[in-house]
Order: C-alpha cells, then sequence, then structure tokens
C-alpha cells in the first residue's frame, strides 16, 4: 500500500500505550491496532485530529506516501 500509518513508531517515542490514546481518541483498542497496523481504508479527519492532538504531531508525522510502483500520465495504458 503506498500510504505508511507511522502510529506504532509515535506511540514508542512518546512511551504511550496504544490503550490511553483510544480512551483519548474515542475510539476501541481494536480500531487503533487496525490502523496502527495499516489495515485500514480511511481515517475520520476529527480522529486524526485527536491523535495529533494527544501525541502532539502533525498528520504528515502519522502517515508517509511511498510509491509502489512507478506512476503512470493520466491516460496512460497498461504497458
Amino acid at each position: 500500500m503506498p500510504i505508511r500509518v507511522n502510529l506504532g513508531v509515535l506511540l514508542a517515542q512518546r512511551n504511550v500505550r496504544s490503550k490511553e490514546l483510544a480512551a483519548f481518541v474515542g475510539i476501541t483498542e481494536a480500531n487503533l491496532s487496525l490502523l496502527r497496523r495499516g489495515h485500514v481504508k480511511g481515517i475520520r479527519f476529527d480522529t486524526l485530529e485527536r491523535i495529533c492532538a494527544y501525541l502532539q504531531c502533525q498528520p504528515g508525522d502519522l502517515l508517509a506516501y511511498t510509491e509502489d510502483e512507478p506512476a503512470r500520465p493520466p491516460g496512460a495504458g497498461a504497458p
């Protein structure tokens, strides 16, 4: 997946437990675990905002884009 979630790294750096963060954000630990592992299709902005507030970080600290394969110009077909 081209979007990498760095939540686990931030939790470790700040010595924060998933349970604490989940309680503050208002989501289950199971959903936070899915997010931490990058197994979600999306995240609500209010959830992202609360995570950033608790961890004192920016959204870009949590999410990173990596290219899986070279990008093709719009309209270009498969090789």
